[in-house]
C-alpha cells in the first residue's frame, strides 16, 4: 500500500509556480527526506498535502483514498499529522495540559476553556495513560506537569512532535524539525525520528543534509518547484544534478 502518492501535482501563485508536476510515492513505512534550496516548494508542497491550500492540477491520495478535494480536518482523520517549522503551543499550559487537548482534537478552543477542561483530567484514565505514554516517547515524561513556556527550544520541538503523535498519524510531515536546535538536541530529535520507524511512515524537510540523509530511506530534490532526483543518500550525494544544484545555491 502506498502511504501518499502526488499525481502531476500543481500549484502557482499569480502566475508562478511554486510546485510544478510533481509526482511522488511514498510507500507505508518508509522514510523519505524532501531536500532543496530555500523557495524550492518543499513547505508547499506539505501544504498540498495536507489540504490547507488547494491543488490547481493533479491528485492526493493517502493510503490509497483520492483526498485531494477534501478538506484538512478529512485529512487528520485519515492519520495524517504534521509538525510545522513555528511553534503553535499553549505557552500558559504545562505539557499534560497541552497533550491533552491534542488527544482530545480539542487544540481549537480557547485558552480560557482549557481550564474547565482539564479538571476532568482523572476521570479519563485511558486518556491519562494515552498522554503519559506520548510523554515518555519523546523524553518528557519528567515535565509533564512544567509550564511550556519553561522549556527549552529542543523542548518545544519534542512537544510539538509529542502533540503530533496524540492523533496516532500513520504518516507524519516534519518541517523543519531540527530548525534552531543544538548540536546535542539535534541528534536527541534524529534518535525520537528513527524510533517512530517503520510503525509511522516519516516524510521529512531538513536542511541539515547529514540529519535528512540519517533518516530518510530515500530522498527527493526539489528545486524550483519541481522535483529534479530521487534515491537513496548515497544516490543523491553522487548526483551531478544534484551537486550543481547547492553549490548555485551557496554561492547565491
Amino acid at each position: 500500500m502506498h502511504a501518499l502518492v502526488l499525481d502531476n501535482v500543481s500549484k502557482s501563485f499569480g502566475g508562478i509556480d511554486a510546485v510544478s508536476n510533481v509526482d511522488l510515492t511514498i510507500t507505508v513505512g518508509e522514510s523519505r527526506a524532501l531536500i532543496g534550496p530555500n523557495g524550492a516548494g518543499k513547505t508547499t508542497l506539505f501544504n498540498l498535502v495536507t489540504g490547507e491550500i488547494p491543488v490547481d492540477e493533479g491528485r492526493v491520495l493517502l493510503f490509497d483514498r483520492d483526498l485531494t478535494r477534501e478538506p484538512v480536518q478529512k485529512r487528520i482523520a485519515s492519520q495524517l499529522g504534521r509538525t510545522y517549522q513555528m511553534s503553535n503551543l499553549f505557552d500558559q499550559l504545562t505539557v499534560q495540559e497541552n497533550l491533552f487537548l491534542a488527544s482530545w482534537q480539542t487544540r481549537r478552543r480557547r485558552a480560557s476553556v482549557i481550564a474547565t477542561l482539564f479538571r476532568s483530567w482523572r476521570r479519563f484514565e485511558n486518556q491519562r495513560r494515552h498522554i503519559e505514554a506520548i510523554a515518555r516517547r519523546v523524553g518528557l515524561d519528567d515535565k509533564l506537569t512544567v509550564p511550556v513556556n519553561e522549556l527549552s527550544h529542543g523542548e518545544h520541538r519534542q512537544l510539538e512532535l509529542g502533540i503530533t503523535l496524540a492523533h496516532k498519524p500513520r504518516i507524519l510531515l516534519l518541517d523543519e524539525p531540527m530548525a534552531g536546535l543544538s548540536a546535542a538536541e539535534r541528534g536527541f530529535m534524529t534518535e525520537l525520528i528513527m524510533d517512530l520507524k517503520p510503525e509511522i511512515t516519516v516524510v521529512i524537510i531538513e536542511h541539515d543534509i547529514d540529519v535528512a540523509f540519517s533518516i530518510g530511506d530515500q530522498v527527493s530534490v526539489l528545486d524550483h518547484g519541481t522535483i529534479v532526483a530521487e534515491g537513496t543518500p548515497e544516490q543523491i550525494v553522487a548526483n551531478q544534478k544534484v551537486q550543481e544544484i547547492y553549490t548555485l545555491s551557496r554561492q547565491n
